[in-house]
């Protein structure tokens, strides 16, 4: 069936043609931050259009890009104070680019042996060649297998499924030191960088690791001269409550990736923010990176970044995502006791909804049955929109949708999107 042709949107929703609403509790795909048809971004981009709409960076800069880089470096760690920013269209151009830097700031440090960015399983950093190529999401690898190079994948953190069947906090987060033991048998001076979501997004449903985890992957790093590379397409932002989801842990990361909430949909925007160590090596050698993109640094899309920002500030939504991510889950916590819900998780407004056929073992639906997709399905006749996803299991099996509803959604709205769950488990599920 085809969808249906989105004509406008207003706050939470998002209308079609026949006049059908639709409420948005997936923020499309985890990018809608301050809500759809706010005007003032389109008026700055317009205003930008009407000045100068583009600007090769090889000939010229724009005063809307030079100012979006310094308010990002102003919301990142303090290592990032000195850094620069790469501006770019999305998040796997992003992440396309951190791995050439990578590469690059081993060279410029005489360590050429390096240049194999490590990762993990069951994850997702982009859809370009690179970017699936440092991405452990067996369903989206499998047709480009022949094309991928395996340059190492660790477990993924998910307490819910322990790749070592231990529990926090007797695991003494193993999961980390599976990066350590990978280190130790694969040639740990050829890794030039690992990369990580801190909250992990579409493939395992908004998993937050726990405390200790991100402090032992960046300590593994530090002592094996890894750069650390978090991957904040979806968690970044402001969409688990702090700008950046590594902030919940207190870790200096060497680059931060955004994408997806950098301009809340309303331009195609990503950046690379590059700590203040790697512009030095930058500096001290060469003076040049090596990459490029025809619309890298768009004057018209960072305007839209700016004013996204502003936006932001001026209605103080970066305060609302904590308390309306508890007041979402705490909604969604009274359907944990149904025998198909294993586990509601994540971390301020980015929430997943895993499924399993028996609670007790914890033991997923086969793939074939498609559960995530018919729920999704079924939430969408009651006019709620989601995002759902397999494999979190093991890379083919595992069923859950994820929420990252817009941050200016309020009680009401939850309501309906939990009233719209609890239908469709009864259409899904029934008894």
């Amino acid at each position: 069936m085809d969808s249906p042709i989105a004509v406008r949107g207003e706050g939470c929703w998002v209308i079609d043609q026949s006049g059908r609403r639709f409420l948005d509790a997936s923020g499309q795909a985890a990018v809608v931050s301050i809500g759809h048809g706010v005007a003032e971004i389109g008026r700055a981009m317009a205003e930008q259009a009407s000045q100068v709409a583009f600007a090769h960076t090889t000939q010229f800069q724009s005063e809307p890009a030079e100012k979006l880089a310094k308010r990002l470096l102003d919301l990142a760690p303090p290592n990032f104070r000195g850094g620069r920013v790469y501006l770019t269209s999305g998040g796997s151009e992003a992440t396309e680019t951190a791995i050439k830097l990578a590469r690059q700031f081993h060279l410029e440090s005489k360590q050429p042996a390096r240049y194999r960015v490590v990762s993990r399983r069951q994850s997702y950093h982009g859809s370009t060649l690179g970017a699936m190529n440092v991405s452990g999401n067996v369903a989206r690898r499998a047709p480009y297998h022949p094309l991928l190079t395996e340059w190492g994948h660790i477990v993924p953190c998910l307490c819910y499924h322990c790749p070592f069947g231990k529990k926090f906090p007797d695991c003494a987060v193993a999961c980390a030191d599976d990066l350590e033991t990978h280190l130790g048998q694969n040639q740990a001076a050829s890794v030039a960088a690992f990369i990580f979501e801190p909250v992990v997004g579409a493939t395992l449903g908004a998993a937050a690791p726990p405390d200790g985890y991100v402090q032992r992957i960046a300590e593994i790093c530090r002592r094996h001269e890894i750069l650390l590379i978090a991957d904040e397409i979806m968690s970044g932002m402001g969409r688990t409550g702090r700008p950046f989801a590594v902030q919940h842990w207190n870790v200096e990361p060497d680059i931060i990736l955004v994408g997806k909430g950098i301009a809340s949909g309303y331009a195609p925007l990503g950046a690379v923010l590059i700590s203040a160590r790697i512009v030095e090596a930058f500096e001290n050698g060469s003076g040049a990176f090596q990459h490029g993109f025809t619309y890298q640094a768009h004057p018209v899309a960072t305007a839209a970044g700016n004013a996204v920002l502003d936006y932001l500030a001026s209605q103080q939504l970066w305060d609302r995502v904590t308390p309306s991510g508890e007041a979402l889950r705490s909604q969604l916590v009274e359907m944990e006791s149904h025998p198909n819900i294993g586990e509601i998780r994540g971390l301020g407004l980015l929430l997943g909804i895993e499924f399993v056929e028996n609670k007790a073992t914890r033991l997923p639906f086969a793939r074939e049955k498609n559960i995530a997709e018919r729920v999704r399905q079924a939430v969408l006749d009651l006019g709620v929109l989601t995002y759902p996803t397999q494999g979190c299991v093991d890379g083919m099996n595992g069923d859950h949708i994820l929420l990252a509803p817009p941050f200016i959604i309020v009680h009401e709205e939850c309501a309906q999107i939990v009233r719209a769950f609890r239908s469709a488990l009864q259409k899904v599920f029934p008894t």
